[in-house]
């Protein structure tokens, strides 16, 4: 690392959209950087439904880290996962490499997907965390297409059917890919099979879809994805999971030997680790200036933090601000000035629904639908990629795709397709 021992160290903790806003906040400031994660790449959280759904490649929507900081001098990348954190003694020890010490510690390490409790839900079914999650989805649901053009009496038994539990802009979105796929690429590379029996079913335990939209929005979306035959079920959550069955609770039984699970998500374990004070969801508490009480040295940011009276959503926005805002804190703490409050600024909700669909809600009451709102949705998800490469194999591929409805991305290799 350059710089010598005696500056000001600041362990960054999760290489997400806050962690990497922390670092990149701090690259002209008097101190030394640890980011410290247990990938070498940032995922782009937001378009894994579309590895998933074989429209992009994992390489499209990830960035290595090293990489990304080549430039930047103050920074040191360790690739480990961090078991624990001594608030004491200020250290954070990971399963690689001895002990970092710390004088700030950043922690950002996200959310998990969270079962509810749910029977069957950790063995049987596929989050979407991950870039790992979305391509052992991808495996399985091909891998369920190939089985059943080898055994055709696997079709009657569901391999073809996928229940995706969650009607927030994860399940929306993932619900109108898969249809797609089916519709228009596997229903061409399986001539043998009857495509047309695939259901895809779209379950949500509240009354609507996209309960964080506008009620408009929610009526568009579900309209939407019913058009491209996405089945929705809404008053009605998942009760249990086993590898044939979806039971939802309200008694309701439905054949699928495929289950998206994009219901919710609770605060990364770390969490759990530092002896501080947690709110809902296993998220630390945090004062208005975005640091721990009674630890004014540790700052937590994104999915993983919650202010006591008002909780934001765990999505991108609220990770990159309060990234922003830590580096600035920390700035202004060597200088030996007062920390500010956090204020967010809401810069709205988007969800696509397929080609030519997509909705967004701003503040104010503005929104977009239909063709002028998935232009939108496309523009901002290549603006907020890594990486100009990582852009341009993006439109390359969203161009072919459109134009031939074909994915290339759609390849069975020896990757596991469950979860370890």
């Amino acid at each position: 690392m350059a710089g010598n021992s005696r500056r000001h160290r600041v362990v960054v903790i999760g290489a997400g959209f806050g962690g990497l806003a922390v670092v990149k906040g701090l690259r002209h400031e008097p101190v030394d950087v640890v980011l410290v994660d247990a990938h070498n790449f940032h995922t782009f959280q937001p378009l894994l439904y579309q590895v998933a759904t074989a429209g992009l490649d994992v390489d499209d929507v990830a960035y290595a880290i090293r990489g990304i900081f080549r430039r930047q001098r103050n920074v040191e990348v360790r690739m480990a996962t961090v078991t624990g954190v001594d608030v004491t003694a200020r250290t954070v020890h990971c399963d690689a490499g001895g002990p970092i010490t710390y004088d700030t510690l950043v922690v950002a390490a996200g959310a998990i997907s969270t079962s509810y409790g749910v029977a069957g839900v950790g063995e049987h079914a596929f989050p979407l965390k991950s870039a790992a999650d979305a391509v052992a989805l991808r495996q399985h649901v091909i891998g369920r297409f190939e089985a059943a053009a080898t055994d055709p009496s696997l079709v009657e038994r569901g391999a073809l059917d996928v229940v995706v539990c969650g009607g927030g802009p994860t399940g929306v979105e993932m619900a109108g890919g898969l249809m797609e796929l089916f519709t228009k690429v596997l229903a061409k590379d399986f001539p043998q099979l009857d495509v047309r029996r695939a259901r895809v079913v779209l379950v949500e335990a509240g009354p609507r879809l996209l309960a964080a939209f506008s009620e408009q929005s929610g009526e568009h979306a579900r309209s939407g994805v019913a058009k491209v035959g996405v089945e929705v079920i809404s008053g009605a959550g998942v009760a249990d999971v086993t590898p044939e069955r979806v039971v939802l609770t309200d008694g309701t039984q439905i054949t699928a030997q495929t289950l998206v699970w994009a219901a919710g998500v609770r605060a990364h374990p770390l969490a759990t680790t530092l002896g501080v004070e947690l709110g809902r969801g296993g998220r630390i508490v945090v004062d208005a200036d975005l640091s721990v009480p009674s630890h004014p040295e540790i700052f937590a940011i994104g999915d993983i933090a919650t202010d006591r009276d008002q909780p934001l959503p765990q999505v991108a926005q609220p990770a990159i601000q309060g990234g922003k805002h830590v580096a600035r804190q920390i700035a202004t703490r060597l200088a030996g000035r007062p920390t500010e409050t956090f204020r967010y600024v809401d810069k709205g909700s988007m969800a696509t629904i397929g080609r030519h669909r997509a909705v967004a809600d701003f503040p104010g009451g503005q929104r977009l639908s239909g063709f002028v709102g998935w232009v939108a949705w496309l523009g901002l998800h290549i603006v907020y990629l890594m990486g100009f490469r990582n852009r341009a194999n993006v439109l390359v591929n969203w161009a072919w795709n459109y134009l031939t409805y074909d994915r290339a991305a759609r390849l069975l290799t020896d990757e596991p397709t469950r979860r370890s």
